[in-house]
């Protein structure tokens, strides 16, 4: 029996490898792709409203009306802000894509990233 010479058998495995390497598993769809890009681009204003609503509520029990009134205001800068309603916009359709009739998302693999991704968001904020 006759043995490979190892200058071809490491051709071989240098012309094979990148083959192999370039089948990358799709992990989400482009729906979750676009609905986690746009999320990321919402997440400045995300954190800030979640810590505005915190803070209102606190001054709602402190009874501190006048903080309350000056939180509420900074509040309604961030939804005057014309990024902000558009990318609202945005993150509702592509959502409506993704989840089915009983508002579940479709695909197991999106739900994981999207989950992954609003856990990093949410840990980020605090």
């Amino acid at each position: 029996m006759r043995r490979g010479s190892p200058l071809a058998l490491l051709l071989l495995g240098a012309t094979l490898a990148p083959a192999l390497v370039a089948l990358p598993a799709r992990a989400v769809t482009p729906d979750a792709e676009a609905f986690m890009a746009a999320v990321q681009q919402m997440a400045p204003a995300l954190c800030e409203r979640r810590k505005l609503r915190r803070e209102i509520a606190a001054a709602r029990i402190e009874q501190d009306a006048g903080r309350e009134r000056a939180l509420r205001a900074r509040l309604e800068e961030i939804a005057r802000n014309p990024e902000t309603p558009r990318l609202d916009r945005r993150v509702k359709a592509l959502r409506g894509r993704l989840v089915d009739s009983s508002g579940r998302v479709r695909e197991a693999d999106d739900l994981r990233a999207i989950s992954a991704q609003q856990l990093e968001l949410y840990a980020r904020c605090e």
